[in-house]
């Protein structure tokens, strides 16, 4: 692997970064974590984040991945197919086989590429439990396609801390901040970087939770976020709202994000 420069993130809102808020309200998120650790040891170190949330895969081919080819960076991240994952019909077969020509593309730009496996939602609501077999599909077709282009694949199924609730924000869909600093933890493994923590290591023991409070906190979410979310799709309601990407060049790290760490 070639000597890291310049990075480039494709993707949707978790590449984006929700739910990692920083204090004015912006998207942090994972990739900026791993961003800012690479920027500390690499004087003139560059780079973007094109990923916008609720783009489908051909939106992120359409938008982003042009972009890839014409900025050819040394570390591209490639995270798309979520959004697809969970429409109300879904083709995995026909969603790997775009997903295996975008990044068909994406390393013929010779950067070192990774992709990353889908979560596992059986750890998750009932309702997102029935995808799992969805994503368990579409993971194993993007690992045969990751291994037939050479790209690296960071496994955030198997990632146990993952199955913790405070992982997750109030929608169960976006990781919190705690979330996203694991997933850098584990991107920075993937490639070899030295780091201070463990992904591994398991979150403080919880206190018991009432019975009670957990329907409730159910019951909010079905009201908050599921019925909403269906009512977009049923009444073809845009996804993506007028977002654009938060940093769509090559640039070296600057304020907002200072000197910071994976951990901060």
């Amino acid at each position: 692997m070639r000597p890291i420069s310049s990075f480039l993130a494709l993707g949707d809102s978790f590449t984006e970064g929700l739910d990692d808020w920083r204090p004015d309200g912006t998207p942090r998120g994972w990739a900026d974590r791993v961003a800012e650790h690479l920027s500390a040891t690499r004087p003139g170190f560059r780079y973007a984040n094109l990923a916008v949330r609720g783009k489908l895969l051909d939106e992120i081919v359409e938008e982003q991945v042009p972009v890839a080819e014409r900025l050819r960076p040394d570390l591209i991240t490639f995270c798309a197919g979520g959004n697809d994952i969970l429409r109300f019909s879904c083709d995995t077969d026909d969603l790997a086989r775009r997903f295996d020509a975008a990044l068909e593309r994406v390393t013929a730009t010779g950067a070192h590429v990774l992709v990353f496996t889908g979560f596992d939602l059986g750890r998750m609501h009932p309702i997102l439990r029935r995808l799992r077999g969805r994503v368990a599909c579409y993971n194993e077709l993007m690992r045969a396609s990751a291994e037939r282009h050479g790209s690296t694949v960071v496994d955030l199924w198997g990632m146990a801390p993952l199955a913790d609730p405070r992982a997750w924000g109030r929608d169960r869909l976006h990781l919190t901040s705690e979330g996203h600093r694991r997933v850098a933890l584990r991107v920075l493994e993937a490639l070899g970087e030295p780091v201070t923590e463990d992904w591994r290591t398991p979150l403080p023991e919880m206190e018991p939770t009432p019975w009670r409070d957990w329907v409730r906190e159910d019951l909010r979410w079905m009201r908050e976020h599921v019925v909403p979310f269906l009512r977009r799709r049923l009444l073809g309601d845009p996804r993506n709202n007028g977002y654009r990407p938060k940093r769509p060049e090559l640039q070296p790290l600057e304020s907002p994000f200072g000197k910071t760490t994976v951990a901060g």
